[in-house]
């Protein structure tokens, strides 16, 4: 009972002590920062392409209104957001590895020696 006392007593005590950030937590954040901003712009711009390709299939079907033409124009520019989207999110990415690369693996090459 006792060993089983003393690792509850070490875990709560862990969690009120100060945290130290060590190199591999650095590295986890710059990795998150290379990553989030492509993929929260990728899933906006693709929300966004996705709404306007229904809005156009709406229009096209004549669920909204009787505009056929308009509703084939607004789907086919909702189907080239959509389809643009997996391209921006590479460039995005790799411009954003590109600018932290250097961080990166100098921070990898001090965590593994």
């Amino acid at each position: 009972m006792y060993n089983n006392d003393q690792k509850i007593i070490e875990s709560i005590r862990a969690e009120y002590q100060p945290r130290q950030e060590s190199e591999l937590d650095k590295l986890r954040k710059l990795d998150s920062k290379v990553k989030t901003p492509a993929l929260v712009f990728a899933y906006i711009f693709g929300i966004i392409g996705a709404l306007v390709l229904g809005v156009g299939m709406c229009l096209a079907m004549k669920i909204i209104a009787d505009l056929m033409i308009l509703g084939i124009v607004i789907g086919v520019i909702g189907i080239a957001i959509v389809s643009l989207n997996y391209f921006i999110y590479k460039a995005l990415l790799a411009s954003r590895r590109r600018k932290y690369a250097e961080e990166i693996l100098s921070s990898c090459d001090k965590i593994s020696g």
